[in-house]
């Protein structure tokens, strides 16, 4: 899977240096390229008829945002630069772009002269910021937000901080985002994503081979045509060619929890799916998926299962190709003895979900077979938890694991032999060995009851057809978010129910 690198402020940093000392192209030369890509995103999008007004700090941002205003006024465009910067503190590249500009007449104010512009280009701060912005720097910002022109942020908008999206007191509320050469972490981590705009990603020169290879770091999707692939279905295949899903889900009162899992596992491609459910589920499943076989077990107050249930659970554990568990199989003492004899049991690959995870997490025994040094196996196995889940898993507070989500999941998956799926509004599919996977599908509206339900359907349908663990989390959590944006196209974030999503399934491009 081809993926776009997402880059913090360093790794950035140190793609710059590197095309600059080892490849020998100057950093004049890839500020050049950085205004002349953006001058080309906002002629595209506003034409020529503009006013342009540019709010330039004293770093490389700033110089970028000089050269901007000088290439736009060679095009015949009305611009301007508002240097709030402290001129004696320009960088070395930024000063060579104020001399330039100052030689071609460019209209240049120390200082915000105003902010009556069609065009604001934010020029302030670039990816280097480490405090929070006070006194004037402040006041620009607060400026360009209460002005009614359109911002076009140069690299990721003022104030964002470029590694977790924080906001470093307050930061510009950008349109459009022309960032260079990788996507930063700051404008897809909120909540600096929600102030940057529609992201438009530029090359900028930067050699392929600065990052060719690379093992660690951050990757993602952006190209829906281009990016979303399906398992190949062979035309001569049968039900059997494209996989069996045991899905063990629902208790008495979660029945429709089972229904959306297996709905979006046939939906995703998988041949048949058989699950395992309590017993006061089973009429409706029938009526509603006639399609999928339905084994059942008596969701009562005692804790044991008989002997006939066990020998129907593991029947379809050897009928299998993979299993999913946990959608609504609540907390009892019932579901861990079934979660206990599956796990005991199972050499398949497997997706586990919601109470399962719950139940792993109040069971160290169980949750250690996963560990590097006791898995029985090698099968693949996905975790599917959002932040409560994986905080109960990692027995940390929720607000400890959110300062830093990605150390997080590589800590999980360094002691556990997974593929972690941490759901949040911009999930994370971690591996170990594997580039950190972070989706940019998906909206607001997705928060919905069953949501969850539908992903693990989709991985295990996936995970049947043959992909691998951690092709099927990130291809998964791709596909469900890309479902979800359809929903939302078609009707309102408002409007959106677990339903929707696997409608939405059927109008994905793959």
């Amino acid at each position: 899977m081809l993926m776009e690198y997402v880059l913090t402020s360093a790794e950035m940093k140190a793609s710059d240096k590197a095309a600059i000392e080892e490849y020998g192209i100057g950093s004049l030369v890839l500020m050049e390229r950085a205004a002349l890509q953006t001058v080309r995103v906002i002629l595209d999008r506003f034409g020529s008829d503009i006013y342009v007004g540019v709010m330039a700090g004293s770093g490389n941002n700033g110089g970028d945002g000089i050269a901007i205003a000088r290439i736009l006024q060679e095009q015949g465009i009305r611009a301007e630069v508002n240097m709030v910067g402290e001129p004696s503190k320009l960088s070395p590249e930024a000063a060579a772009q104020l001399e330039t500009a100052k030689k071609l007449n460019l209209p240049i104010h120390y200082g915000v002269e105003h902010a009556l512009y069609d065009v604001i280009v934010d020029a302030i701060f670039g990816i280097g910021i480490t405090r929070n912005v006070e006194g004037k720097y402040r006041k620009a910002v607060e400026a360009v937000n209460a002005s009614k022109a359109k911002v076009v942020a140069v690299d990721i908008p003022s104030g964002v901080h470029t590694d977790d999206g924080s906001i470093m007191g307050c930061a510009v509320k950008a349109d459009i985002t022309v960032t260079f050469a990788y996507r930063k972490l700051g404008l897809m981590l909120y909540p600096g994503s929600s102030c940057a705009g529609e992201v438009v990603c530029v090359p900028i020169g930067i050699p392929k081979a600065v990052t060719a290879n690379k093992r660690s770091g951050v990757v993602t999707f952006t190209d829906r045509k281009k990016d979303l692939r399906f398992p190949e279905r062979s035309p001569s295949g049968n039900k059997g060619t494209f996989g069996k899903v045991l899905l063990i889900a629902g208790s008495r009162n979660m029945g429709g929890a089972c229904f959306l899992s297996a709905l979006s596992a046939y939906r995703t491609g998988a041949g048949m799916v058989r699950i395992f459910t309590a017993v006061q589920n089973r009429d409706s499943l029938l009526k509603k998926l006639p399609e999928a076989i339905v084994d059942t077990y008596d969701d009562d107050t005692k804790p044991a299962i008989t002997q006939e249930e066990s020998k129907t659970l593991l029947s379809g554990l050897e009928w299998a190709d993979i299993v999913a568990v946990g959608p609504g199989i609540s907390m009892s003492e019932k579901a861990m003895v079934i979660l206990e004899v599956l796990l005991n049991q199972c050499d398949k690959p497997m997706v586990i979900d919601a109470d399962a995870l719950n139940l792993l997490s109040q069971n160290a025994g169980l949750l250690k077979l996963f560990s590097y040094g006791y898995r029985k196996n090698d099968s693949d196995v996905i975790f599917t938890p959002h932040l409560g889940e994986f905080s109960r898993l990692m027995q940390c507070p929720v607000a400890e694991i959110k300062k830093d989500m990605i150390a997080g999941c590589k800590a999980f998956t360094k002691k556990y032999d997974v593929s972690l799926v941490c759901k949040d509004a911009r999930t994370l599919v971690s591996k170990r060995g594997k580039l950190t996977y972070l989706n940019a599908s998906g909206n607001d509206g997705m928060a919905t009851a069953g949501s969850g339900d539908v992903l693990t359907g989709i991985i295990a349908g996936l995970l049947a057809q043959g992909y691998s663990g951690f092709e099927a989390a990130v291809m998964g959590t791709y596909a469900h978010g890309l479902a979800g944006d359809i929903a939302r196209e078609k009707t309102s974030a408002y409007y959106i129910m677990a339903q929707d999503i696997i409608k939405a399934l059927g109008d994905i491009e793959h």
